[in-house]
């Protein structure tokens, strides 16, 4: 038996795993009352809103993957808003910016995940929006125990707040002071907030509307009421940004009563048996396709130094593609990127020494370009738990926003199945506390979203008004045989594709169950750009947990890899349910690292 920190969950009723504990006990309180997953997915994730607010907000981006019970057809959500219409390269320039800020209200995209939420559940869920949103609105109005990580982040934004963001200030920073570990921390203003959206709905009930027409009506309160109103006059205000000045915001009232979130089919990957549903090529989610698709053809075993190594160096190749060629764009080269010929000649460089080159393809032909790569300093591996900067690597353990709100990996999850069958995976994000001033009237900032597009001309991904930026947020969906099985995700950034595929190959390869294959030591490489503002990368480095073992460590640095060693339990997030549909056996798991995410059912 493998090791695990805690046993895979198992039952019949349904399993709920997130990123917080209460977020996970509140979907599955819903599930308890009779909603269906996708009514309890939307409860935990309103509830992450109030509890993460270090990792996701009301004003952050969502894409999620579901499948219903009754027709098993797997779906993606799309809540990424896209740019603001005034968003475009030469507005920038004109700002003398040659990349988008990774704070601040200029790099916000037009708010998608609560306009998600309540899409997904008028559509799919079988509650009111009151019965979703009020247990979210409880914990904002009377408090929630702080965790470690959000005091972390709020004392390293605490003189960023007193000085510029002063409306964080006061929310953040209740007398003055950065709270401690455990106080119950309040958020009236957003209370008010949902409160507004519930009293939508319930006046369009009064009137004699049909439920969908109550999500209608809290949906026009907040694209084109008062949501939409405070949004666009807290951004003409210019605000302390990464770049060291204050800039104004793009948004306007028409960016956001324009846009809605819309269905797509999801990008799909036969692996060993199983259906693998991602995203889109707007997404960088076909990453962890073109991972699969690399190791297909490969003896891997996960664990050892030599299934390591492969995994990495198939990981720079599916990379090195997603920063040249994804993309909101028509052109994208999608079914040569994951079709069998491609990927054949594309595993003919995974060679046995480590590779210190960004090498990506050229689909039928085309030349890639690249955006403008800027290495971070030489790699030191000493100090490590945590890389020091100038190394990428600290950013990317979970060590919290530099003091100008720069951060990394700053994200919320949650999977959710019932008994009935239905399945879905999301991954809300952005809108953190440190990425923009707090708005006062609705008690959240705006996301930076737009910090992942390109200002460079001729990408891919080059920012245009109306387009989606390349989106880190990469939840996953499998099937067998035309059933859905599992639902999975992580925060992590860069590194969601990763610390994901790790948990699959050591699942479905080394047959661990969910717990255990989460609790597996954990690695990723930063051998390619992050997309996060600066956007910095480090070729051949590697950083492993230390449990790993000094021989496999010793191994990966023969073959040529940059090894830093984090701590033994510092690398991953992962959420994960499945089910059997012979048995309608439901499991769940979830990350014990950082001692905030739990998995519930029975």
């Amino acid at each position: 038996m493998n090791f695990s920190t805690r046993p895979e969950l198992a039952g019949t009723f349904g399993m709920v795993s997130s990123t917080h504990w209460l977020a996970s006990q509140v979907g599955m309180g819903v599930l308890e009352r009779g909603g269906n997953a996708f009514d309890a997915a939307a409860a935990a994730a309103f509830t992450l809103q109030v509890v993460e607010p270090h990792q996701n907000g009301p004003g952050g981006d969502l894409p999620l993957i579901f499948a219903r019970a009754d027709d098993k057809k797997p779906t993606v959500l799309c809540a990424q808003g896209p740019a603001p219409a005034a968003a475009t390269p030469e507005a920038f320039a004109e700002l003398g910016l040659d990349m988008v800020p990774g704070t601040g209200p200029l790099a916000a995209a037009i708010p998608g995940s609560t306009l998600g939420w309540m899409t997904f559940v008028r559509d799919h869920g079988t509650l009111s929006l009151r019965e979703v949103l009020s247990m979210a609105a409880s914990y904002a109005e009377n408090g929630f125990p702080a965790a470690a990580k959000v005091v972390e982040y709020i004392k390293r934004m605490a003189p960023l707040f007193r000085e510029h963001w002063t409306p964080s200030a006061e929310l953040y920073l209740p007398g003055g002071r950065v709270p401690v570990e455990g106080q119950l921390l309040v958020n009236k203003a957003l209370a008010r907030t949902y409160g507004r959206l519930m009293d939508a709905e319930d006046a369009a009930l009064l009137d004699g509307g049909t439920r969908a027409e109550g999500f209608d009506a809290a949906i026009r309160a907040w694209t084109e009421g008062f949501v939409a109103e405070a949004i666009a006059e807290f951004v003409k205000t210019p605000w302390r940004d990464s770049s060291g000045a204050d800039h104004a915001g793009l948004l306007t009232r028409e960016d956001l009563a324009s846009w809605r979130p819309h269905y797509e089919a999801p990008v799909t990957l036969d692996f060993r048996g199983h259906t693998v549903c991602k995203t889109g090529f707007w997404s960088q989610g076909p990453v962890f396709l073109q991972q699969l698709a690399l190791l297909d053809g490969m003896d891997v075993e996960p664990g050892t130094a030599d299934g390591i190594h492969t995994i990495l160096e198939a990981t720079k190749l599916a990379f090195a593609d997603r920063d040249a060629w994804y993309g909101d764009a028509a052109d994208v080269p999608s079914d040569t990127l994951l079709s069998p010929e491609y990927t054949a000649e594309r595993r003919k460089l995974i060679g046995a020494t480590a590779s210190m080159e960004i090498r990506p393809g050229s689909p039928d032909g085309r030349e890639a370009i690249l955006p403008e790569l800027r290495v971070t300093g030489d790699f030191d591996a000493s100090g490590l738990s945590g890389v020091g900067e100038p190394n990428a690597v600290a950013a990317l353990l979970d060590s919290g926003p530099q003091a100008n709100g720069e951060a990394r990996s700053d994200t919320v999850h949650v999977d959710v199945v019932d008994r009935w069958g239905n399945m879905v995976s999301a991954m809300p994000s952005g809108g953190w506390l440190h990425s923009s001033p707090v708005i006062p009237e609705l008690g959240f900032p705006l996301g930076t979203r737009l910090q992942m597009a390109w200002l460079e001309s001729g990408l891919p991904n080059t920012l245009a008004p109306g387009k989606r930026p390349r989106t880190t947020l990469s939840p996953t969906l499998v099937l067998k045989d035309g059933e859905p099985v599992l639902a999975f995700g992580t925060p992590g950034g860069d590194q969601q594709d990763q610390w994901q595929l790790h948990f699959l190959l050591n699942h479905l390869l080394a047959g661990m169950n969910l717990q255990e294959a989460i609790d597996a030591p954990s690695f990723h490489s930063t051998h390619f750009p992050s997309s996060f503002f600066p956007h910095e990368h480090q070729l051949g480095v590697v950083v492993i947990e230390r449990r790993i073992g000094a021989d496999v460590v010793r191994e990966l640095r023969a073959r040529g890899h940059l090894v830093g060693e984090a701590g033994d339990w510092e690398i991953g997030r992962m959420c994960a349910v499945s089910r059997d549909p012979a048995t309608g056996m439901v499991r769940a798991a979830a990350n014990p690292r950082g001692m905030q995410g739990y998995a519930v059912g029975r």
